[in-house]
């Protein structure tokens, strides 16, 4: 048994403080170009004036990360990579998902809040990572991209959270209102015709 464990943890990969910190701008360079990809997408299928307009400042914001990703990893002598984020890439399929799946209006603006605060809090997450990476490791313009990120990313999901509190839910719930106020006068004149049917 002692000899198995040893064979297996000898095909694991030893990295030192800058090899997880590139390793760590790569993840964040793959997550924000799957990102910047879809994003377009779903400014369309955005029903809220003021979601499409957070989601285009989203987009900005990412192209600003990509490009200060890009000049730490080339500090480095390292490139982005070819490997695929696969924890970014699950959480913008959800997002991928539910355009196709439910129609525009206030529920769709509500699920599509909710997707990309999970991703935006997965991005907060990494670029904390690397920001205490580049920290430890002296790295200060990964140190002050980082930062910056951080701070507009966490300014970005309390503006998401305000939007579908104080316009997108309201909106949802008059229209669920709506819905069965006329629903139920529908079931009212069948019946009321049905009586009057039977009188006759």
């Amino acid at each position: 048994m002692a000899s198995k464990r040893k064979s297996t943890r000898s095909k694991k990969e030893a990295l030192d403080g800058t090899e997880l910190l590139v390793l760590e701008l790569q993840e964040i360079h793959s997550a924000e170009s799957q990102l910047a990809r879809v994003l377009p997408r779903l400014i369309k299928a955005a029903e809220s004036e003021t979601l499409q307009e957070k989601l285009e400042e989203r987009l900005a914001e990412g192209e600003r990360v990509l490009k200060e990703v890009d000049s730490a990893l080339e500090e480095l002598d390292e490139t982005p990579g070819r490997k695929k984020n696969v924890a970014a890439e699950g959480l913008i399929n959800d997002a991928r998902e539910h355009i196709q799946e439910i129609q525009v209006g206030p529920a769709l603006d509500a699920v599509l809040i909710a997707a990309i605060q999970k991703t935006e809090h997965y991005c907060i997450a990494a670029w904390g990572t690397a920001k205490a990476l580049g920290q430890a490791l002296g790295q200060s313009s990964v140190v002050s991209s980082m930062e910056r990120a951080l701070k507009e990313g966490k300014a970005f999901d309390e503006e998401l959270t305000q939007l579908a509190e104080k316009e997108v839910m309201p909106l949802l719930l008059s229209e669920e209102s709506e819905e069965e106020e006329a629903s139920s006068t529908r079931s009212r004149t069948a019946k009321n015709g049905g009586t009057e049917r039977r009188a006759n």
